[in-house]
């Protein structure tokens, strides 16, 4: 089984430190270039599907949280207020407060609707020491995150969008879902109490989740304590579940910041606010990446995606140059020189790296490379030049397959 905590500090990629504190993680070069991959990924998905991206702070005043009923139902979740210049601020828990403050900053006429604001925003959760681990369960969060404010006619196609640009990344990722969930109120003070609330969410995801053709299981007791929600669910290596991906209808935060739209008649309406994340905390999303394919990442994600292997030190000069070639086209690579050890020793050490470029005397004396994959092919010896095209080709394709026949 692959462990994400053991694989992510074999691997160098996220590490922890007591004094920075319990589930507050740290990543290392090649993490940080997982993550920031995986986060450009997001942000050109999002902008191609019509999203436009903001920036908010993660603090905000105690009365922000009251007013959208995360103080009276989440606080046990939150860190404690600060005081600040005679006012108390809180670390949020959560972005939704902080977009429908951006959505009521002007007013909005039914003709931009739906907007779809997003954001890759820092949020802050009390989590208890016991359940911290790796980077599934911290304190820190960086979430891809954004709200649609749309007409009541309108939450369903977007919420369905929403959840078919969910497994598209899932795809490209090579990510599985366990099983979609209809996560609904249990009993308890938990929840806000308006029945008729609930009533027409549950509804219209349950209209969703039919028009997509997407099986689920009701779980009572799951839900976000404004609203129902469509989460999907992956599994770790030990079987245990948790939820990486988000859509969901919300009538209660846009009651409680009194936001509306302008309609054609003329007269104040109140929008729809549809919650989506597609791929949840980066934190997790990278966690279940890790797990997924125990640290052998699809090419675009790979933080070193093709090694150069001169057999001696006589070919090192044309590996320093397929490499500057390669970094000039984009691509993360680097040379593993004859001085590491032997051929066999610098291939194995090699071994998750999508593309492993060798350079013996031959190959050098003809511009060619002898190309290994790291699924166990070999093709046939290519120019330099077309083995940067083909990388390069399948690194923008996103796809899982390495190699494309000619």
């Amino acid at each position: 089984m692959h462990d994400h905590r053991r694989l992510g500090r074999e691997l160098e990629l996220f590490d922890t430190d007591p004094l920075m504190g319990a589930g507050l993680p740290y990543w290392l070069p090649d993490g940080a270039i997982v993550r920031h991959a995986l986060e450009e990924y997001v942000r050109e998905q999002e902008r191609a599907a019509g999203y436009r991206h903001v920036y908010s702070p993660v603090l905000g005043k105690r009365e922000l949280y009251e007013i959208s009923g995360h103080w009276s139902h989440y606080s046990d979740d939150m860190f404690p207020p600060m005081e600040l210049g005679g006012e108390q601020v809180v670390m949020r828990p959560s972005l939704c407060p902080h977009h429908a403050l951006i959505y009521r900053s002007r007013s909005h006429s039914y003709r931009e609707l739906p907007l779809r604001i997003a954001e890759l925003g820092g949020m802050y959760r009390s989590e208890p020491s016991g359940v911290l681990g790796g980077l599934t369960r911290v304190r820190s969060i960086q979430l891809n995150d954004a709200h649609i404010f749309c007409t009541l006619e309108q939450a369903v196609d977007e919420a369905r969008s929403a959840l078919e640009l969910i497994g598209r990344a899932y795809a490209d990722l090579g990510i599985r879902a366990a099983r979609h969930r209809l996560s609904l109120p249990g009993e308890g003070g938990k929840y806000v109490a308006d029945p008729e609330l609930w009533e027409r969410a549950t509804g219209l995801l349950e209209e969703v989740l039919a028009g997509a053709g997407v099986e689920y299981d009701a779980v009572p007791g799951e839900a976000a304590f404004y609203g129902p929600k469509i989460d999907v669910q992956v599994v770790d290596p030990a079987g245990r579940e948790a939820t990486l991906s988000t859509v969901q209808i919300d009538f209660h935060q846009p009651e409680r910041f009194d936001l509306h739209y302008i309609g054609a008649d003329g007269a104040k309406h109140r929008p729809v606010m549809v919650h989506r994340s597609i791929i949840g905390s980066v934190e997790r999303a990278v966690a279940q990446l890790i797990e997924e394919h125990g640290g052998a990442f699809p090419a675009w994600l790979a933080p070193v995606q093709l090694v150069v292997l001169p057999v001696s030190g006589a070919q090192e000069e044309q590996a320093y140059d397929v490499v500057r070639r390669a970094v000039a086209r984009g691509l993360r690579a680097e040379v593993a020189g004859a001085g590491q050890g032997s051929l066999g020793a610098r291939i194995r050490a090699a071994r998750l790296v999508p593309y492993q470029a060798v350079i013996g005397e031959r190959e050098a004396e003809g511009g060619l490379a002898a190309v290994r994959l790291r699924d166990g092919r070999r093709p046939e010896p290519v120019p330099t030049a077309e083995l940067l095209d083909r990388i390069a080709g399948r690194v923008a394709a996103r796809g899982p397959e390495l190699w494309a026949d000619a």
